[in-house]
């Protein structure tokens, strides 16, 4: 009998010891352990510059940096909020915010920094990575390499084919309106599918791929607006498989490099190995000053250096909603926010769209005053305060607006995007 104790107590101690192998990893500088450590909203500010520290990613060189220029001045802003008058300071103090820029006609006018933060640090981007891909997928028809954003994604993706993905157009997965079933809330909710998404990409290393086409559809597509990360995520594969590179080469070689972003940046992977691949939906690591300089890219309608780089007509037509479920107002399915093709719009917009990410990331365009506003923040609380937000951002342009963008015409209606012939 006390050989068998024996016996079964070596056993439990060896799976002890593997499965703490496991967790801490010692041999690795990425750990489930560590990301588990991620999940504390107190350490977010500072946590969110780190993440690639953390977590497995791959590189994005910045080969032509072209600094923009300055003209930095102090960001004396107030604005009213619920009867109050506010600051910038109060609201990025709130805010957990670690870094902002703003530019006006493409001159940097303000900048500020905190938790240890400064102008060379990368934050996070979370979801604002998304629109990053709906631009590398409106870059793909620009250059022809996708025919229609009317074609089903399996057509470019054939990890897709079959699945409930397989014959959703990129259009619909744009719209947000795949009619898939899926859970995108981020509270610790047992009813939560993207927190589960995670950890099996993150902590078991699933490939992000199978687990996308595993999702079910509980409806049609293209009735109704349904954020869902995975939707982004399939994008990105069809970027990959037509551009025949991983997401972040892709990034490097048709946004870094030809916008001239002025630091290198990285995206996140599921696994520290060859095999890996990047969180589609989110992950990038950039610069506050990179992340408005693709605000003012689409300021200037896919337009740098001279050369066209996105489709006639791709900004406005992504920047507004394409069915009545997208219309920003009270009613609105994330009221009182409206969505176009990957771009938020605010209520009542003014010419005004923006690129956001949970926990208080945001990249604020205004078409009318030429102005962008980027930020990056740690904020628990964010979905609370994105509304004041929206209210300071526009404060903020009021204040920097050169005299003669200050009042400019209605905009026209959209063009269409391009198709390419081929």
């Amino acid at each position: 009998m006390g050989r068998i104790i024996g016996a079964i107590v070596a056993v439990i101690l060896v799976v002890i010891l593997a499965a703490s192998g496991w967790y801490y990893r010692p041999w690795s500088p990425y750990s489930p352990a560590r990301i588990t450590a991620l999940d504390d909203p107190a350490d977010y500010p500072v946590t969110f510059q780190r993440m690639d520290e953390i977590l497995p990613s791959r590189p994005i060189e910045a080969t032509n940096p072209q600094p923009l220029p300055e003209a930095i001045e102090p960001l004396d802003i107030t604005y009213q909020w619920n009867g109050a008058t506010r600051t910038l300071s109060d609201f990025m103090a709130d805010a957990g915010a670690t870094g902002l820029v703003v530019l006006s006609d493409g001159v940097i006018v303000g900048e500020r920094y905190a938790h240890g933060a400064d102008a060379s640090t990368r934050f996070t981007s979370w979801s604002v990575a998304k629109s990053f891909v709906a631009t590398l997928i409106a870059m793909g028809l620009h250059e022809g390499l996708i025919d229609s954003l009317d074609d089903p994604a399996g057509k470019y993706a054939p990890a897709y084919a079959g699945s409930a993905y397989g014959d959703t157009t990129l259009r619909q997965l744009l719209m947000m309106s795949a009619g898939v079933d899926f859970n995108e809330d981020y509270a610790d909710s047992p009813d939560s599918d993207i927190r589960p998404f995670f950890f099996n990409a993150f902590i078991l290393g699933r490939d992000v791929d199978e687990m996308a086409a595993e999702i079910r559809r509980n409806r049609p597509p293209g009735q109704d607006l349904h954020y869902v990360s995975p939707n982004t995520h399939v994008l990105s594969a069809v970027v990959r498989s037509v551009y025949g590179d991983t997401l972040a080469s892709i990034v490097e070689d048709r946004i870094w490099g030809p916008l001239g972003m002025t630091s290198d940046a990285s995206w996140l992977v599921n696994v520290d190995a060859d095999r890996a691949i990047e969180i589609g939906y989110c992950c990038l690591q950039a610069t506050t000053r990179d992340y408005a300089r693709f605000g003012q890219f689409y300021l200037q309608d896919g337009l740098w250096a001279g050369e066209r780089m996105l489709p006639e007509g791709w900004v406005e037509t992504a920047s507004r909603p394409q069915a009545p479920f997208g219309e920003p107002g009270p009613d609105a399915r994330y009221a009182p926010r409206g969505y176009g093709l990957h771009f938020w719009l605010p209520p009542d917009p003014q010419g005004e769209f923006f690129m956001a990410g949970v926990y208080g990331q945001y990249v604020w365009m205004d078409t009318e005053r030429n102005v962008v506003v980027a930020m990056n923040a740690g904020d628990p609380e964010w979905g609370a305060r994105e509304q004041e937000a929206w209210t300071l951002f526009r404060a903020i342009a009021d204040a920097v607006a050169a005299p003669d963008t200050a009042e400019t015409a209605e905009p026209e209606p959209a063009a269409q995007p391009e198709e390419p012939s081929r």
